[in-house]
């Protein structure tokens, strides 16, 4: 049986006397895209440093391919590529330059140096760029440099944080492509506040709250958290806004064409069988009925406890 690519078993870590997470454990089996999310202080942080090998862990254990974080430290921080949120950039080198001084850092052989700095480089699309000061560099190409630095030595897991953040719009939707490509071949864990971040890069999310996991799967499973509340429908011949209303469980009605409507229904409630019924009673000839789905701010405002941001 092969080994979880990321194993976190039973992972405790207390700053003084507080504990910041008790009792994370998860596995990441497959390559992909992996959303870490968490309100501030709610210890994703702490984790994704343990993970990192920047924290020493009061107790637990992680394990990278098989490598302990514990008791294989050097091991296990071979198979861990790391991009914090200010990317750690030496502005007055040239991009080669600066990714053979990584390449150093990392103990790549030497024989190994030339050809892992032009494949890192022709990946994140900055071999152009070799000869060119970082310092010279749009933010959106300096964060390519700093995606280089983290797959420069072909490891199994690359951690992001904040991968866009201070990038315009053009530079996000770039650097989100790369991102995808990277993952086709490793896993990725990516920590961000962003929501339509997790929407548009993440395969499964891992939310951590109050030092504890409170949700690991898909993101369809986490879409469906929250069960949505609003209802789209369409007529050939659409009732009025009363006949709806007099529905049991409908609270509101909003038209979004003279055949089109919204309608806002209680919580916990499916009126999909009533709906039907009363279309052929009435003769409104029902074309579409579908939920909206819950938008992931619901999600995480349910998730962290935070009913009243759910309900806004």
């Amino acid at each position: 049986m092969n080994e979880p690519i990321v194993s976190v078993r039973d992972l405790s870590h207390r700053y003084s006397k507080d504990w910041a997470v008790r009792h994370v454990a998860f596995e990441i089996n497959k390559p992909g895209i992996v959303g870490l999310l968490g309100s501030n202080g709610a210890g994703k942080s702490t984790t994704m440093n343990i993970m990192c090998g920047v924290l020493y862990p009061t107790e637990g254990d992680v394990l990278i391919n098989g490598k302990s974080i514990r008791e294989e430290p050097l091991e296990a921080k071979r198979e861990i590529g790391f991009l914090p949120q200010q990317a750690p950039l030496y502005t007055e080198f040239t991009v080669e330059e600066y990714l053979r001084h990584c390449a150093a850092l990392r103990r790549l052989p030497a024989g190994e140096v030339a050809d892992a700095v032009g494949a890192a480089m022709e990946r994140c699309g900055v071999a152009h760029f070799c000869k060119r000061l970082i310092g010279a560099l749009s933010g959106g190409f300096r964060q390519r440099v700093g995606l280089a630095q983290a797959i420069l030595h072909q490891p199994a897991l690359v951690v992001l944080d904040e991968p866009t953040n201070g990038l315009d719009p053009n530079q996000i939707l770039a650097v989100r492509e790369l991102i995808k490509e990277i993952a086709a071949e490793r896993t990725l864990l990516i920590s961000t506040h962003i929501l339509p971040e997790v929407e548009a890069l993440c395969d499964d999310i891992m939310m951590i709250e109050q030092g504890r996991i409170v949700f690991d799967g898909s993101m369809e499973a986490f879409a469906s958290v929250v069960k949505p509340r609003s209802l789209i429908v369409r007529f050939d011949n659409p009732p009025g806004e009363a006949e709806l209303l007099a529905l049991p469980g409908v609270e509101s009605v909003a038209f979004l064409g003279p055949k089109k409507a919204r309608l806002v229904i209680a919580p916990d409630t499916d009126i999909s069988d009533e709906l039907v019924l009363a279309s052929v009673a009435g003769g409104w000839r029902l074309r579409e009925l579908s939920f909206e789905r819950s938008t992931l701010e619901q999600v995480f405002a349910r998730l962290s406890g935070n009913h009243v941001a759910e309900a806004a």
